[in-house]
């Protein structure tokens, strides 16, 4: 977790809350197997430690795509006691009002963290393979006139050693407008490893962000055992999650 000039951004790991994955686990969606009681709670846990209220934040349904929603204080709170109609179907969100909490769940997937240098805009995107291939981190770029002030931080994520898509997916990147070829390795198998950290920072190169704005984790989720892994964990696993905002100053 990082705060800086107000700003908040950071992702949980899999320890110290009271979810059962497999024990005394921070698990934070209320979409999965598990008491919602107790995703209120690690919640709560974590609104402590960043100081930003629950009743700040704001948490879409995520499906894997590439829709992306302009969120306002008027959200603050959507699907975060339990889950609605709201917001259903993003995969990125943004904001320029301070006091919302952006967060969104993950587990192997790629979190992409924006904001700007010099302005208020602050953005949080979800990219595995489908929503990496539509461009999501680009979609939430495109809402900025100057794309060269942001920041861009690629959180923790699953590595290509741990990840493989068949050739059918690896050919659907064929239609992204820069060459593809070097985030993917072919396997013995006739399988693929992908690098869907170094595609999202490609992505964001593309639309206009500085090389030297760019940051990306060294952790893989996969291999981490501090972090959920859908994958390594065949689905029976808690999620974690990312959040990013910025609060008033009177709040610091």
């Amino acid at each position: 977790m990082a705060v800086d000039n107000n700003r908040v951004i950071g992702i949980t790991t899999r320890n110290g809350g009271v979810s059962a994955y497999p024990a005394d686990a921070m698990n934070m969606a209320h979409y999965i197997d598990d008491l919602p009681a107790n995703v209120v709670h690690n919640q709560q846990l974590l609104a402590e430690a960043i100081g930003v209220p629950r009743e700040n934040w704001v948490f879409p349904v995520q499906t894997h795509g590439n829709r992306i929603a302009q969120v306002t204080a008027e959200h603050r709170g959507t699907n975060i006691d339990e889950l609605t109609g709201d917001l259903h179907g993003y995969d990125g969100l943004w904001t320029i009002e301070a006091d919302v909490l952006l967060t969104m769940c993950f587990a192997d997937c790629v979190p992409v963290y924006l904001y700007s240098l010099v302005d208020s805009f602050t953005a949080l995107g979800h990219a595995g393979w489908r929503g990496t291939l539509g461009m999501v981190t680009g979609e939430l770029i495109k809402e900025v006139t100057h794309p060269e002030e942001l920041v861009c931080i690629i959180g923790p994520s699953i590595c290509p050693d741990c990840y493989e898509v068949n050739e059918d997916i690896r050919r659907q990147f064929n239609a992204l407008p820069f060459d593809t070829a070097p985030f993917f390795e072919r396997k013995d198998s006739g399988h693929y490893k992908i690098n869907l950290k170094a595609l999202n920072r490609e992505i964001a190169l593309f639309h206009g962000v500085k090389p030297e704005n760019i940051w990306i984790s060294a952790h893989c989720t996969a291999e981490h055992p501090d972090f959920f892994s859908y994958r390594t964990e065949c689905g029976n696993t808690g999620r974690m999650l990312a959040f990013i905002g910025t609060r008033n100053e009177h709040d610091s």
